[in-house]
C-alpha cells in the first residue's frame, strides 16, 4: 500500500527565531492509528545563485558557517524576505553578498532542503553573464570572501569535497543538466 499524507490533529508554535520557527505538530499514522509528535523547521524559501561571467567564470564566496564552525566554498544565496520573489531575493543576494550583477536571472527551479524537519523550498537561479556592478554590502554576521573558478573546474572542485554545501551541490547538478547536454 502506498503511503498516504497523515491526518494532523493539532500543530503549534513552539518557538520563533530570526531565520526560522519552531513548529509542533501532533498527527495521526493512517496505516496504524497512532498519534505521534513532529517538530517542523519552519523557514522562508532559500535561493542559491549560480554566477557565471561572460568568460565562464563562476563567481564563488567562501564564507565561516557556524553550523560546522568551519569555512564553505559556496554560491551566493540567502533567505526570501517577506513580500519578495524567489528572483527578487537572487538578485538582492548576488549584489549584497559579491556585488556583481547579471545579465539575466534564469530559474532552475526549487528542491527541498529536508522535508523531514524543514518546511521550506530552495530555489536555484542562473544569473548568466554576471558582472561585476558594485561593492559588497555584507550585513554585521557576514565574512564572505570573493572568488572566481572556471566552469570548467566545479565538477572537480566537488568530487575533490572542496565544494561540500549540499544544496550548492544540487545547485551545480541542475546547471549541469540544462547546459551540458
Amino acid at each position: 500500500m502506498a503511503p498516504k499524507p497523515w491526518k494532523i490533529v493539532s500543530t503549534s508554535t513552539d518557538r520563533s527565531y530570526r531565520v526560522f520557527g519552531l513548529r509542533k505538530d501532533r498527527a495521526v499514522s493512517p496505516r496504524t492509528g497512532n498519534e505521534y509528535d513532529f517538530f517542523v523547521l519552519e523557514s522562508n524559501p532559500w535561493v542559491n545563485v549560480i554566477p557565471v561571467t561572460e568568460e565562464n567564470q563562476v563567481v564563488l564566496v567562501r564564507q565561516y558557517r557556524h553550523g560546522i564552525r568551519d569555512v564553505t566554498l559556496e554560491i551566493p544565496g540567502g533567505l526570501v524576505d517577506d513580500g519578495d520573489t524567489p528572483e527578487q531575493a537572487a538578485w538582492r543576494e548576488l549584489s549584497e553578498e559579491t556585488g556583481y550583477g547579471a545579465e539575466e536571472m534564469i530559474p532552475f527551479g526549487y528542491v527541498y532542503p529536508n522535508p523531514a524537519i524543514q518546511n521550506n523550498k530552495c530555489f536555484t537561479f542562473f544569473a548568466k553573464n554576471a558582472m561585476q556592478v558594485g561593492e559588497q554590502d555584507q550585513d554585521g554576521g557576514e565574512d564572505i570572501e570573493i572568488l572566481l573558478k572556471p566552469l570548467a573546474e566545479i565538477p572537480g572542485l566537488i568530487r575533490d569535497g572542496v565544494i561540500t554545501h549540499s544544496l550548492v551541490v544540487v545547485a551545480f547538478y541542475r546547471y549541469f543538466m540544462e547546459y551540458a547536454a
